[in-house]
């Protein structure tokens, strides 16, 4: 299964996201989105593409803040994913992103603007950073390849 990740869009509509990004998302079997999209035509766009699976985060409009959850856990590929905006101060956002999930093997975030992409006590914490410049690419199978693309 392959599963494109993409946070911190900050845009009006999806026609404002890169168009590498646009043109991978419409080749994968799940996009996940965490957070950030500013407008809710963005969540549309991409749902126009294939399925979605998203959070809100601390920009977002109030469609979108009563249209999806702060937070979830889904499962996809065999692997049970947490997915958040993420809050507070970037330095510390890891530790206290890793306590808001129990029994996961993939974490993914946004929030810092920050790409990061490590395995820590067995689970894979992820954020793509801001997708105006990166995004990232999950591949499941027998194991879970992670991968940041920075444009």
């Amino acid at each position: 299964m392959k599963i494109g990740v993409i946070s911190d869009t900050h845009a009006q509509s999806v026609s404002d996201v890169p168009q590498a990004v646009l043109d991978t998302l419409a080749k994968v079997d799940l996009i996940v989105h965490a957070g950030d999209f500013t407008e809710m035509r963005v969540l549309e766009g991409l749902q126009s593409l294939g399925e979605v699976k998203a959070v809100h985060g601390n920009t977002d409009s109030p469609a979108l803040r009563q249209a999806l959850p702060a937070q979830q856990i889904f499962v996809a590929g065999g692997k049970r994913i947490g997915l958040t905006h993420g809050s507070g101060s970037r330095l510390d956002i890891v530790p206290r992103i890793r306590l808001d999930f129990i029994d996961v093997d993939i974490i993914i975030f946004g929030h810092s603007h920050e790409p990061y992409n490590r395995i820590i006590k067995g689970t894979l914490l992820f954020n793509p950073g801001p997708a105006m410049y990166s995004f990232g690419l999950l591949t499941i199978g027998d194991e879970v390849n992670s991968e940041i693309i920075l444009m």
